[in-house]
Protein backbone atom coordinates (compact mmCIF):
# COMPACT_ATOMS: atom_id res chain seq x y z
CA UNK A 1 0.00 0.00 0.00
CA UNK A 2 1.09 3.62 -0.83
CA UNK A 3 2.31 5.65 2.65
CA UNK A 4 0.48 8.40 0.70
CA UNK A 5 -2.63 6.71 1.64
CA UNK A 6 -2.21 5.20 4.78
CA UNK A 7 -1.12 8.54 6.41
CA UNK A 8 -4.22 10.21 4.90
CA UNK A 9 -5.94 10.34 7.80
CA UNK A 10 -3.39 11.53 10.76
CA UNK A 11 -2.66 14.32 12.53
CA UNK A 12 0.84 15.21 10.93
CA UNK A 13 3.13 17.80 12.46
CA UNK A 14 6.08 17.33 10.04
CA UNK A 15 7.14 15.23 6.62
CA UNK A 16 11.02 14.21 5.53
CA UNK A 17 11.21 12.11 2.79
CA UNK A 18 9.15 10.49 0.26
CA UNK A 19 5.37 9.47 0.98
CA UNK A 20 4.51 8.03 -2.21
CA UNK A 21 6.86 5.33 -1.49
CA UNK A 22 4.96 1.51 -0.89
CA UNK A 23 5.31 0.04 2.66
CA UNK A 24 4.99 -3.79 2.77
CA UNK A 25 4.04 -3.58 6.93
CA UNK A 26 3.36 -1.98 9.99
CA UNK A 27 4.74 -2.72 13.12
CA UNK A 28 4.95 -0.82 16.43
CA UNK A 29 7.61 -3.71 17.41
CA UNK A 30 11.30 -2.99 15.96
CA UNK A 31 12.26 -7.17 15.95
CA UNK A 32 9.41 -7.39 13.41
CA UNK A 33 10.78 -4.98 11.62
CA UNK A 34 11.77 -5.98 7.83
CA UNK A 35 11.93 -4.56 4.49
CA UNK A 36 10.02 -1.44 3.60
CA UNK A 37 8.04 -1.64 7.03
CA UNK A 38 6.75 1.38 8.90
CA UNK A 39 7.55 1.34 12.22
CA UNK A 40 5.69 3.18 14.57
CA UNK A 41 7.37 4.30 17.66
CA UNK A 42 5.62 4.61 20.83
CA UNK A 43 6.42 5.56 24.18
CA UNK A 44 5.86 2.81 26.93
CA UNK A 45 5.73 2.24 30.56
CA UNK A 46 8.78 -0.07 30.40
CA UNK A 47 10.37 1.25 27.15
CA UNK A 48 9.86 4.19 24.70
CA UNK A 49 9.80 3.19 21.15
CA UNK A 50 11.63 5.57 20.01
CA UNK A 51 15.40 4.35 21.53
CA UNK A 52 14.62 1.55 18.85
CA UNK A 53 14.32 3.43 15.67
CA UNK A 54 17.97 2.90 14.72
CA UNK A 55 16.97 -1.01 14.88
CA UNK A 56 13.98 -0.84 12.96
CA UNK A 57 15.81 1.05 10.09
CA UNK A 58 18.70 -1.39 10.47
CA UNK A 59 16.39 -4.51 9.94
CA UNK A 60 14.72 -3.00 6.91
CA UNK A 61 11.94 -0.01 8.13
CA UNK A 62 11.43 2.59 6.01
CA UNK A 63 9.04 4.46 6.94
CA UNK A 64 8.94 5.71 10.28
CA UNK A 65 6.17 7.36 12.49
CA UNK A 66 7.28 9.14 15.82
CA UNK A 67 6.57 12.26 18.29
CA UNK A 68 10.13 13.42 18.36
CA UNK A 69 12.55 13.43 15.09
CA UNK A 70 15.46 10.78 16.27
CA UNK A 71 19.01 12.66 16.16
CA UNK A 72 19.74 10.68 12.71
CA UNK A 73 18.22 10.85 10.00
CA UNK A 74 18.79 8.97 7.47
CA UNK A 75 18.52 9.22 3.39
CA UNK A 76 16.19 7.49 1.43
CA UNK A 77 13.97 6.83 4.36
CA UNK A 78 10.69 8.33 5.39
CA UNK A 79 10.06 10.39 8.96
CA UNK A 80 6.55 11.19 9.67
CA UNK A 81 6.26 13.59 13.41
CA UNK A 82 2.91 13.10 14.90
CA UNK A 83 1.52 14.43 18.49
CA UNK A 84 0.50 11.05 19.16
CA UNK A 85 2.15 8.25 18.45
CA UNK A 86 -0.18 5.61 19.50
CA UNK A 87 -3.64 7.48 18.35
CA UNK A 88 -1.14 7.33 14.93
CA UNK A 89 -1.09 3.20 15.24
CA UNK A 90 -4.75 2.94 15.51
CA UNK A 91 -5.91 5.08 12.57
CA UNK A 92 -2.77 3.29 10.64
CA UNK A 93 -4.32 -0.10 11.55
CA UNK A 94 -7.80 0.53 10.28
CA UNK A 95 -5.97 2.27 7.05
CA UNK A 96 -4.08 -0.98 6.55
CA UNK A 97 -6.87 -3.64 6.72
CA UNK A 98 -9.24 -1.62 4.89
CA UNK A 99 -11.39 0.24 7.35
CA UNK A 100 -13.18 -3.70 8.45
CA UNK A 101 -15.88 -1.86 11.06
CA UNK A 102 -17.39 -0.20 8.84
CA UNK A 103 -18.18 -3.77 7.13
CA UNK A 104 -19.70 -5.62 10.20
CA UNK A 105 -21.92 -4.05 13.36
CA UNK A 106 -19.21 -4.10 15.80
CA UNK A 107 -20.71 -3.37 19.49
CA UNK A 108 -17.87 -2.48 22.60
CA UNK A 109 -18.93 -3.26 26.04
CA UNK A 110 -17.42 -1.25 28.73
CA UNK A 111 -17.52 -1.28 32.57
CA UNK A 112 -15.69 -2.73 35.60
CA UNK A 113 -17.43 -6.34 35.86
CA UNK A 114 -19.70 -7.89 33.39
CA UNK A 115 -18.02 -6.88 30.20
CA UNK A 116 -16.87 -10.45 29.26
CA UNK A 117 -20.69 -12.01 29.88
CA UNK A 118 -22.43 -9.53 27.87
CA UNK A 119 -20.26 -9.64 25.08
CA UNK A 120 -20.34 -13.65 25.32
CA UNK A 121 -24.54 -13.95 25.76
CA UNK A 122 -24.53 -11.52 22.76
CA UNK A 123 -22.53 -13.72 20.69
CA UNK A 124 -24.73 -16.81 21.81
CA UNK A 125 -27.91 -15.09 21.24
CA UNK A 126 -26.58 -13.76 17.46
CA UNK A 127 -25.62 -16.76 16.47
CA UNK A 128 -28.14 -18.76 18.01
CA UNK A 129 -30.60 -16.35 16.00
CA UNK A 130 -28.99 -17.88 12.53
CA UNK A 131 -25.95 -14.99 12.43
CA UNK A 132 -22.67 -15.28 11.56
CA UNK A 133 -20.32 -13.15 14.39
CA UNK A 134 -16.99 -12.98 15.84
CA UNK A 135 -16.42 -12.08 19.56
CA UNK A 136 -13.01 -10.17 21.06
CA UNK A 137 -13.01 -10.60 24.91
CA UNK A 138 -11.05 -11.38 27.80
CA UNK A 139 -11.42 -15.44 27.46
CA UNK A 140 -10.76 -15.75 23.54
CA UNK A 141 -11.41 -14.54 20.06
CA UNK A 142 -13.96 -16.82 18.36
CA UNK A 143 -14.45 -15.52 14.58
CA UNK A 144 -17.36 -17.79 12.83
CA UNK A 145 -17.12 -20.92 15.37
CA UNK A 146 -13.16 -20.78 15.11
CA UNK A 147 -11.70 -20.00 18.85
CA UNK A 148 -8.35 -18.12 18.96
CA UNK A 149 -6.56 -17.64 22.85
CA UNK A 150 -6.96 -14.02 23.47
CA UNK A 151 -3.43 -11.36 24.10
CA UNK A 152 -5.53 -8.81 26.17
CA UNK A 153 -8.75 -8.17 27.19
CA UNK A 154 -8.81 -5.49 24.46
CA UNK A 155 -5.87 -6.74 21.65
CA UNK A 156 -3.63 -4.08 19.90
CA UNK A 157 -4.79 -2.14 16.81
CA UNK A 158 -3.21 -4.28 14.63
CA UNK A 159 -4.63 -7.83 15.91
CA UNK A 160 -8.20 -5.45 16.34
CA UNK A 161 -8.52 -4.61 12.75
CA UNK A 162 -6.80 -7.94 11.49
CA UNK A 163 -9.10 -9.98 13.62
CA UNK A 164 -12.09 -7.71 12.29
CA UNK A 165 -10.80 -7.97 8.85
CA UNK A 166 -10.88 -12.08 9.15
CA UNK A 167 -14.27 -11.61 10.75
CA UNK A 168 -15.85 -9.75 7.25
CA UNK A 169 -13.94 -12.47 5.14
CA UNK A 170 -15.87 -14.94 6.87
CA UNK A 171 -19.10 -13.10 6.27
CA UNK A 172 -19.47 -12.17 10.21
CA UNK A 173 -22.23 -9.83 10.46
CA UNK A 174 -21.52 -8.67 14.08
CA UNK A 175 -18.37 -8.56 16.20
CA UNK A 176 -19.05 -7.84 20.31
CA UNK A 177 -16.12 -6.36 21.58
CA UNK A 178 -14.65 -6.05 25.52
CA UNK A 179 -13.57 -2.37 25.81
CA UNK A 180 -10.97 -1.87 28.72
CA UNK A 181 -10.32 1.33 30.35
CA UNK A 182 -6.86 0.57 29.53
CA UNK A 183 -7.55 0.09 25.86
CA UNK A 184 -9.49 3.55 25.84
CA UNK A 185 -6.57 5.48 27.41
CA UNK A 186 -3.94 3.88 24.90
CA UNK A 187 -6.59 4.07 21.50
CA UNK A 188 -6.41 1.09 21.09
CA UNK A 189 -9.86 1.74 19.44
CA UNK A 190 -9.05 5.14 18.20
CA UNK A 191 -10.90 5.01 14.27
CA UNK A 192 -13.23 2.48 15.21
CA UNK A 193 -16.40 2.37 13.49
CA UNK A 194 -18.65 1.37 16.54
CA UNK A 195 -22.49 0.78 15.75
CA UNK A 196 -23.26 0.69 19.43
CA UNK A 197 -21.57 0.88 22.95
CA UNK A 198 -22.63 -0.52 26.49
CA UNK A 199 -21.74 0.47 30.11
CA UNK A 200 -22.29 -2.22 32.68
CA UNK A 201 -20.99 -0.53 35.85
CA UNK A 202 -18.32 1.16 37.43
CA UNK A 203 -16.51 0.53 40.60
CA UNK A 204 -13.02 1.27 41.82
CA UNK A 205 -10.37 -0.74 39.47
CA UNK A 206 -6.98 -0.58 37.88
CA UNK A 207 -5.90 2.21 40.18
CA UNK A 208 -2.51 0.96 39.33
CA UNK A 209 -2.63 2.57 36.00
CA UNK A 210 -4.93 5.11 36.57
CA UNK A 211 -3.90 8.15 38.95
CA UNK A 212 -7.43 8.40 40.75
CA UNK A 213 -11.23 7.19 39.79
CA UNK A 214 -12.20 10.36 38.07
CA UNK A 215 -9.38 9.09 36.20
CA UNK A 216 -10.80 5.92 35.18
CA UNK A 217 -14.30 7.03 34.65
CA UNK A 218 -13.46 9.29 32.18
CA UNK A 219 -11.89 6.75 30.47
CA UNK A 220 -14.59 4.75 29.86
CA UNK A 221 -17.07 7.73 29.20
CA UNK A 222 -14.28 8.74 26.20
CA UNK A 223 -16.12 5.81 24.50
CA UNK A 224 -19.64 7.10 24.61
CA UNK A 225 -18.49 10.34 23.62
CA UNK A 226 -17.07 9.25 20.95
CA UNK A 227 -19.84 6.88 19.19
CA UNK A 228 -21.53 8.79 15.81
CA UNK A 229 -24.65 10.01 15.83
CA UNK A 230 -25.85 6.54 14.09
CA UNK A 231 -25.16 4.74 16.56
CA UNK A 232 -26.71 3.29 19.77
CA UNK A 233 -25.53 4.18 23.68
CA UNK A 234 -27.05 2.09 26.16
CA UNK A 235 -26.50 2.25 30.06
CA UNK A 236 -26.87 1.18 33.84
CA UNK A 237 -29.59 3.02 34.88
CA UNK A 238 -29.12 1.59 38.46
CA UNK A 239 -25.64 2.75 38.49
CA UNK A 240 -24.58 6.04 40.21
CA UNK A 241 -22.37 7.10 37.04
CA UNK A 242 -24.75 5.09 34.29
CA UNK A 243 -26.21 8.34 33.50
CA UNK A 244 -23.12 9.96 33.61
CA UNK A 245 -21.50 8.12 31.32
CA UNK A 246 -23.94 9.39 28.28
CA UNK A 247 -24.01 13.20 29.11
CA UNK A 248 -21.13 13.95 26.14
CA UNK A 249 -22.75 11.36 23.61
CA UNK A 250 -23.95 11.88 20.52
CA UNK A 251 -25.47 8.61 19.79
CA UNK A 252 -29.20 7.14 20.40
CA UNK A 253 -29.16 7.37 24.46
CA UNK A 254 -30.75 4.18 25.90
CA UNK A 255 -30.93 2.95 29.62
CA UNK A 256 -31.73 -0.46 31.18
CA UNK A 257 -32.50 -1.20 34.73
CA UNK A 258 -33.83 -3.42 37.33
CA UNK A 259 -35.09 -0.83 39.93
CA UNK A 260 -36.09 2.49 38.72
CA UNK A 261 -37.77 3.93 35.03
CA UNK A 262 -35.77 2.97 32.11
CA UNK A 263 -36.23 1.97 28.28
CA UNK A 264 -35.61 -1.86 29.02
CA UNK A 265 -36.76 -2.72 32.72
CA UNK A 266 -36.24 -5.95 34.09
CA UNK A 267 -37.25 -8.03 37.71
CA UNK A 268 -35.53 -10.85 39.07
CA UNK A 269 -38.40 -13.13 40.13
CA UNK A 270 -36.30 -16.43 41.86
CA UNK A 271 -32.92 -17.21 42.15
CA UNK A 272 -31.35 -20.48 42.58
CA UNK A 273 -28.30 -22.49 41.71
CA UNK A 274 -29.52 -23.63 38.85
CA UNK A 275 -30.57 -20.32 37.54
CA UNK A 276 -33.09 -17.57 37.94
CA UNK A 277 -36.62 -16.36 36.51
CA UNK A 278 -36.73 -13.03 35.36
CA UNK A 279 -39.43 -10.79 34.03
CA UNK A 280 -38.96 -8.41 30.92
CA UNK A 281 -41.29 -6.70 29.09
CA UNK A 282 -44.13 -8.38 31.08
CA UNK A 283 -42.80 -11.54 30.05
CA UNK A 284 -41.23 -14.21 32.11
CA UNK A 285 -38.41 -16.64 31.20
CA UNK A 286 -35.36 -18.71 32.69
CA UNK A 287 -32.02 -18.27 32.02
CA UNK A 288 -29.08 -20.33 33.22
CA UNK A 289 -27.31 -17.52 35.02
CA UNK A 290 -27.33 -17.02 38.50
CA UNK A 291 -27.61 -13.43 40.68
CA UNK A 292 -28.56 -10.03 40.36
CA UNK A 293 -25.28 -8.54 38.82
CA UNK A 294 -26.16 -11.44 36.20
CA UNK A 295 -29.35 -10.04 36.02
CA UNK A 296 -28.06 -6.60 34.58
CA UNK A 297 -26.09 -8.70 32.20
CA UNK A 298 -29.14 -9.76 30.84
CA UNK A 299 -30.77 -6.52 30.21
CA UNK A 300 -28.02 -5.12 28.80
CA UNK A 301 -27.98 -8.52 25.83
CA UNK A 302 -31.35 -8.00 25.55
CA UNK A 303 -31.26 -4.24 25.00
CA UNK A 304 -28.31 -4.38 22.64
CA UNK A 305 -30.19 -7.34 20.66
CA UNK A 306 -33.39 -5.31 20.37
CA UNK A 307 -31.38 -2.46 19.42
CA UNK A 308 -30.11 -4.17 16.63
CA UNK A 309 -33.46 -5.11 15.05
CA UNK A 310 -34.12 -8.46 16.55
CA UNK A 311 -37.56 -9.86 17.56
CA UNK A 312 -38.02 -9.83 21.29
CA UNK A 313 -39.52 -13.00 22.00
CA UNK A 314 -36.67 -14.86 19.55
CA UNK A 315 -33.91 -13.13 21.96
CA UNK A 316 -35.66 -14.05 24.97
CA UNK A 317 -35.52 -17.45 23.80
CA UNK A 318 -32.02 -17.67 22.91
CA UNK A 319 -31.08 -15.71 25.95
CA UNK A 320 -32.94 -18.82 28.45
CA UNK A 321 -30.65 -21.14 26.11
CA UNK A 322 -27.53 -19.41 26.91
CA UNK A 323 -24.96 -20.60 29.59
CA UNK A 324 -22.61 -18.61 31.40
CA UNK A 325 -19.05 -17.16 29.66
CA UNK A 326 -16.67 -19.90 31.17
CA UNK A 327 -15.60 -19.34 34.95
CA UNK A 328 -18.33 -16.52 35.68
CA UNK A 329 -20.57 -17.93 38.77
CA UNK A 330 -19.79 -21.49 37.19
CA UNK A 331 -20.77 -24.39 39.81
CA UNK A 332 -19.80 -27.94 40.43
CA UNK A 333 -21.49 -30.23 42.42
CA UNK A 334 -19.43 -32.43 44.81
CA UNK A 335 -20.33 -35.46 47.28
CA UNK A 336 -22.27 -34.70 50.13
CA UNK A 337 -24.24 -32.09 48.91
CA UNK A 338 -21.09 -29.83 48.37
CA UNK A 339 -21.22 -27.25 46.02
CA UNK A 340 -18.38 -25.23 44.50
CA UNK A 341 -18.55 -21.89 42.79
CA UNK A 342 -15.55 -20.66 40.49
CA UNK A 343 -15.79 -17.37 39.36
CA UNK A 344 -13.36 -14.59 37.93
CA UNK A 345 -14.10 -11.90 41.03
CA UNK A 346 -11.45 -9.55 41.16
CA UNK A 347 -12.62 -6.73 42.61
CA UNK A 348 -13.95 -6.13 46.60
CA UNK A 349 -17.32 -5.22 44.60
CA UNK A 350 -17.63 -8.22 42.07
CA UNK A 351 -16.85 -10.17 44.80
CA UNK A 352 -19.46 -9.15 47.50
CA UNK A 353 -21.97 -9.57 44.20
CA UNK A 354 -20.79 -12.98 44.04
CA UNK A 355 -20.98 -14.04 47.93
CA UNK A 356 -24.60 -11.91 48.27
CA UNK A 357 -25.84 -14.26 45.35
CA UNK A 358 -24.58 -17.01 47.18
CA UNK A 359 -26.56 -15.91 50.49
CA UNK A 360 -29.71 -14.81 48.31
CA UNK A 361 -29.98 -18.47 47.44
CA UNK A 362 -28.36 -20.13 50.58
CA UNK A 363 -31.65 -20.46 52.30
CA UNK A 364 -31.08 -23.34 54.29
CA UNK A 365 -27.86 -21.96 55.77
CA UNK A 366 -24.85 -24.09 54.08
CA UNK A 367 -21.56 -23.03 55.59
CA UNK A 368 -19.65 -20.82 53.33
CA UNK A 369 -15.87 -21.10 52.63
CA UNK A 370 -14.16 -18.96 50.21
CA UNK A 371 -10.59 -19.04 48.64
CA UNK A 372 -9.05 -15.77 47.19
CA UNK A 373 -6.01 -13.80 46.41
CA UNK A 374 -5.05 -10.88 44.94
CA UNK A 375 -2.87 -9.70 41.48
CA UNK A 376 0.37 -8.90 42.49
CA UNK A 377 1.81 -5.53 40.86
CA UNK A 378 -1.64 -4.39 40.29
CA UNK A 379 -4.17 -2.04 42.27
CA UNK A 380 -2.94 -2.54 45.90
CA UNK A 381 -5.85 0.00 47.43
CA UNK A 382 -8.59 -2.76 46.77
CA UNK A 383 -6.97 -5.79 48.75
CA UNK A 384 -7.39 -4.66 52.03
CA UNK A 385 -11.55 -4.05 50.79
CA UNK A 386 -11.32 -7.15 49.04
CA UNK A 387 -10.62 -8.79 53.01
CA UNK A 388 -13.17 -7.01 54.34
CA UNK A 389 -15.70 -8.08 52.18
CA UNK A 390 -15.18 -11.36 52.31
CA UNK A 391 -14.96 -12.15 55.27
CA UNK A 392 -18.37 -10.35 56.17
CA UNK A 393 -20.04 -12.66 54.06
CA UNK A 394 -17.95 -16.15 54.45
CA UNK A 395 -17.85 -18.26 57.48
CA UNK A 396 -13.98 -19.44 57.01
CA UNK A 397 -11.97 -17.49 54.68
CA UNK A 398 -8.39 -18.57 52.80
CA UNK A 399 -6.51 -15.98 51.59
CA UNK A 400 -4.03 -17.63 49.00
CA UNK A 401 -1.90 -16.21 45.70
CA UNK A 402 -3.78 -15.07 42.67
CA UNK A 403 -1.22 -13.99 40.01
CA UNK A 404 1.22 -12.61 42.20
CA UNK A 405 4.15 -11.92 39.42
CA UNK A 406 6.86 -10.28 41.08
CA UNK A 407 5.32 -9.67 44.64
CA UNK A 408 5.35 -11.87 47.48
CA UNK A 409 2.25 -13.68 48.20
CA UNK A 410 2.57 -13.60 51.64
CA UNK A 411 3.21 -9.90 51.55
CA UNK A 412 -0.15 -9.90 49.16
CA UNK A 413 -2.09 -11.76 51.82
CA UNK A 414 -0.94 -9.45 54.83
CA UNK A 415 -2.83 -6.66 53.04
CA UNK A 416 -5.41 -8.58 52.36
CA UNK A 417 -5.72 -9.03 55.86
CA UNK A 418 -5.62 -5.45 57.20
CA UNK A 419 -9.31 -5.41 56.10
CA UNK A 420 -10.39 -8.10 58.28
CA UNK A 421 -11.93 -7.33 61.93
CA UNK A 422 -9.59 -8.33 64.71
CA UNK A 423 -12.59 -10.70 66.26
CA UNK A 424 -12.57 -12.48 62.56
CA UNK A 425 -8.92 -12.91 62.15
CA UNK A 426 -9.24 -16.52 63.49
CA UNK A 427 -11.96 -17.26 60.70
CA UNK A 428 -8.99 -17.20 58.08
CA UNK A 429 -6.00 -19.34 57.18
CA UNK A 430 -3.40 -17.80 54.86
CA UNK A 431 -2.04 -20.84 52.53
CA UNK A 432 0.48 -19.41 49.56
CA UNK A 433 0.19 -22.53 47.32
CA UNK A 434 -3.30 -21.76 45.56
CA UNK A 435 -3.52 -25.64 45.10
CA UNK A 436 -3.18 -26.67 48.76
CA UNK A 437 -5.63 -24.01 49.47
CA UNK A 438 -7.94 -25.07 47.35
CA UNK A 439 -7.60 -28.68 48.78
CA UNK A 440 -8.02 -27.36 52.30
CA UNK A 441 -11.65 -25.97 51.47
CA UNK A 442 -12.78 -29.13 50.05
CA UNK A 443 -11.50 -31.07 53.11
CA UNK A 444 -12.87 -28.25 55.61
CA UNK A 445 -16.11 -28.29 53.60
CA UNK A 446 -18.94 -30.48 55.44
CA UNK A 447 -22.14 -31.87 54.43
CA UNK A 448 -23.96 -29.03 51.89
CA UNK A 449 -21.29 -26.44 52.28
CA UNK A 450 -20.53 -24.19 49.55
CA UNK A 451 -17.27 -23.12 48.58
CA UNK A 452 -16.41 -20.13 46.41
CA UNK A 453 -13.01 -20.19 44.33
CA UNK A 454 -12.63 -16.55 43.34
CA UNK A 455 -10.24 -14.83 41.29
CA UNK A 456 -8.95 -16.37 38.35
CA UNK A 457 -12.35 -17.42 36.92
CA UNK A 458 -11.56 -19.20 33.10
CA UNK A 459 -7.90 -18.86 33.30
CA UNK A 460 -5.58 -21.54 33.27
CA UNK A 461 -2.49 -20.12 34.57
CA UNK A 462 -0.73 -18.72 37.21
CA UNK A 463 2.20 -15.95 37.06
CA UNK A 464 4.93 -16.10 39.37
CA UNK A 465 7.69 -14.05 39.35
CA UNK A 466 8.66 -14.59 35.23
CA UNK A 467 6.85 -17.50 34.17
CA UNK A 468 3.67 -18.37 33.47
CA UNK A 469 2.71 -21.90 35.06
CA UNK A 470 -0.54 -24.17 34.21
CA UNK A 471 -3.45 -23.86 36.69
CA UNK A 472 -6.76 -24.37 36.50
CA UNK A 473 -9.78 -23.18 39.55
CA UNK A 474 -12.04 -25.47 37.76
CA UNK A 475 -9.32 -28.65 37.06
CA UNK A 476 -8.32 -28.67 40.94
CA UNK A 477 -11.67 -27.97 42.71
CA UNK A 478 -13.02 -30.82 40.31
CA UNK A 479 -9.73 -33.19 41.72
CA UNK A 480 -10.68 -32.83 45.10
CA UNK A 481 -14.58 -32.55 45.60
CA UNK A 482 -14.21 -36.18 43.84
CA UNK A 483 -12.01 -37.12 47.00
Amino acid sequence: MKLSQLIQHLDVIGIKGDTEREVSAVTFNSREAGKDTLFVAIRGYSADGHDFIDQAVLAGASVVICEDLPAEIREKHTYIRVPDSRLALSLLACAWYGHPSGEIKLVGVTGTNGKTTIATLLYKVNTGLGFKAGILSTIGVIIDGQSYPASHTTPDPLEINQRLRKMVDAGCNYCFMEVSSHALSQHRTGGLAFTGGIFSNITHDHLDYHKDFREYLEAKRSFFDRLGEDAFAISNADDKNGKVMLQGCRAGKYLYSLQSMADFRGKVMEVDFAGMRMEIDGKELWVRLIGRFNAYNVMAVYAASVLLGHNREEIMKEISNASAAEGRFETIRGKQGIIAVIDYAHTDDAVKNVLETIHEINREGRKIITVIGAGGDRDRSKRAKMGAVVVRFSDKVIFTSDNPRSEDPLAIMNEMEHGVPGERRSDILKIADREEAIKTACMLAERDSVILVAGKGHEKYQEIKDERRHFDDKEVVTKYLKQ
